[in-house]
This record gives C-alpha cells, sequence and structure tokens, in this order.
C-alpha cells in the first residue's frame, strides 16, 4: 500500500509540474510582463495627471489649496521631539489616482465585452 500511495504522489507532482509547464509555454507569462509593464507606464502617466494637473485644479476652485501640504500634525506625548503626521491631503490625492485607474479600466473591460459581444453576434449570423 505505501508503495502505491508513494506513486500516487509522484504522479500528482509530475501532474503539476508538467500543468506548470503547459502554462509557461501558453504565453500567458509574456502576457503579464507586458501587462505589468504598461501598468507601470499607465500609472506614471495617471500620477501626473493627478498630481500635475487635477489636484491643482481642485486646490484653484477649493480657495487655493495645495492638498499635498494638508496633514494633521499629532505631538509626541511621551517626551520625544518626533510628531506624527497624517497626510489626509496625500491620501485625497491617492483616492482620485484610484478612481481615475478605476475608470480608465471599466472602460476597457466595458469596450472589450462589447467587441466580444459584436463578435458572438457575427459568429451566431454566419451558423
Amino acid at each position: 500500500m505505501a508503495k502505491s500511495e508513494e506513486a500516487k504522489k509522484i504522479a500528482e507532482k509530475q501532474g503539476i509540474k508538467e500543468e506548470f509547464i503547459e502554462f509557461i509555454n501558453r504565453g500567458s507569462m509574456i502576457d503579464l510582463a507586458v501587462g505589468v509593464a504598461v501598468g507601470g507606464a499607465f500609472t506614471a502617466i495617471v500620477n501626473s495627471l493627478v498630481n500635475d494637473i487635477i489636484m491643482p485644479i481642485v486646490g484653484l476652485v477649493a480657495g487655493g489649496i495645495d492638498f499635498t501640504q494638508l496633514a494633521i500634525h499629532i505631538p509626541n506625548f511621551f517626551g520625544g521631539n518626533d510628531e506624527a503626521v497624517i497626510a489626509y491631503g496625500n491620501f485625497i490625492q491617492n483616492v482620485v489616482r484610484f478612481l481615475i485607474i478605476a475608470w480608465v479600466i471599466f472602460m476597457i473591460i466595458k469596450a472589450m465585452n462589447r467587441l466580444n459581444r459584436r463578435r458572438e453576434a457575427k459568429k451566431a449570423a454566419k451558423k
């Protein structure tokens, strides 16, 4: 019995190895690498859009507020010179950045779904 259980475990491990090799050879890893590279470039663009264009306009509309400087300074009550800084202005900028990225991803998925529906409708029409 011990040998058959051991053989079963070896077969399972080989199955996982073969499945992993198939996964790598499918091109998914290359697609992932391209996605990460494009995502990094897209993040830089969105950061610039939020930091350099949107937030200065929002700050101007809000009465000349520089959101990067918005913070709450909490003194150290334990006798040290350091203080805690809650940079809620940066948090607001990150929320805006997230909403922009989420909106763009939503629009891309929406466009892909529309294209897939058209493709499926064409296939159905041909049948």
